[in-house]
């Protein structure tokens, strides 16, 4: 470590449970962040001024007027600009010695398999089922940590699918795919603008815990936020052994990769849904 980042970090190291050798283990990760919108902004800005080494920041949206209220990655200036670069505008200039990889796509099959596998955690920060699902199976097939919030009117909720872990439940052992959910639209039903940064800079705080490699993060915990009344609730949930995302497999078959419908079209920009 290098006397710039002992300086930049020293808040970091005088914690005990991180010091230099958890500081040196945030700087020589990896995070994929898959959406640069309400919760995608705040976990990226905590997790660059941290000092994660290498965020690779996914989005196939661009900046609209109506994004300002709540995603602070953005400015008036960028707005009709991709969110992936305009993220990685922001994230430059709180720390330019990081690695940022904008990518303006919205990944799926073998592309989001791939680049799962190059990252050390995943940053879940999306608004549909379908996103949610794929690259909660990329997860399981490559062993990756994810992390996954939601927000939407006044509700939060978020937890740590920890893949790494024979005893970890996936996100399809609590929303399995396929059930009935209620389809719930951001520009109809609204979100509170700080509800999206709680709930996205508590996703930094777990990406950077599995980083460092301290502390119990949520896994098997989903935490559920009613901004309102600012009132915390926690579900506890085990692994489902007949899960058919990450239970027992055909022999020969890759966890994760058991057939699904045919993919949602709706862009990732669409609706907000807390789940």
């Amino acid at each position: 470590m290098t006397d710039e980042q002992l300086l930049r970090y020293s808040r970091h190291i005088l914690l005990d449970a991180i010091g230099i050798d958890g500081q040196e283990r945030i700087l020589a990760a990896h995070a994929l962040i898959i959406g640069a919108g309400g919760l995608g902004s705040p976990a990226a800005l905590y997790l660059a001024s941290a000092g994660i080494g290498r965020i690779t920041l996914v989005d196939d949206d661009t900046v609209d007027f109506t994004n300002l209220q709540r995603q602070i990655l953005h400015t008036q200036a960028r707005v009709g600009m991709p969110k992936a670069a305009s993220g990685q505008a922001a994230l430059q200039a709180i720390n330019p010695e990081i690695a940022i990889v904008p990518l303006q796509e919205r990944l799926s099959g073998e592309a989001l398999d791939a680049l799962v596998a190059t990252a050390d955690i995943v940053l879940d920060c999306t608004d549909n089922f379908t996103t949610r699902h794929a690259i909660n199976r990329a997860c399981v097939h490559h062993r990756k940590p994810l992390v996954s919030g939601a927000a939407i009117r006044f509700d939060g909720q978020i937890s740590v699918y920890d893949l790494r872990r024979n005893d970890s439940p996936c996100y399809h052992c609590l929303f399995p795919e396929g059930e009935d959910v209620e389809e719930v639209r951001c520009a109809v039903m609204g979100v509170f603008a700080p509800l999206t940064g709680i709930i996205g800079t508590m996703q930094a705080a777990e990406a950077l815990k599995l980083a460092a490699n301290i502390g119990e993060s949520l896994t098997g915990r989903l935490l559920l936020l009613d901004a309102m009344d600012m009132e915390w609730r926690t579900v506890k949930f085990r692994k489902d052994a007949g899960c058919a995302v990450c239970g027992p497999t055909p022999a020969g078959q890759a966890p994760g990769y058991l057939p699904r419908p045919a993919a949602d079209p709706e862009s990732a920009g669409g609706a907000c849904r807390l789940a």
